[in-house]
């Protein structure tokens, strides 16, 4: 599901901001990883979307295999529970 370049971009609009933060939690666990939160890309505030334009991830590129299961497996729980994940490299 991930991508192994150095950096990449994860969206769902559909998640809110608390989701968001957890997800990120979860991911600076791991060693190596670091995380950013990007800006929406919409203008007016909406409740039924995203109060983020998603997550910047790097790191992925120098981590274990293992670690990379970790991720992989991290995101694919939150994409089950709400809906799956725009990447972009």
């Amino acid at each position: 599901m991930i991508p192994f370049t150095p950096k990449f971009t994860i969206c769902n609009y559909q998640i809110p901001l608390a989701v968001y933060r957890e997800v990120a939690a979860h991911l600076q666990q791991i060693e190596g990883i670091t995380v950013a939160f990007l800006a929406p890309t919409n203008r007016e505030f909406s409740y039924t979307e995203s109060q983020l334009g998603g997550l910047e991830i790097s790191g992925i590129d120098r981590l274990t295999d293992p670690a990379k299961i970790r991720v992989d497996r991290l995101l694919q729980y939150y994409a089950d529970r709400y809906n799956p994940w725009e990447i972009e490299s």
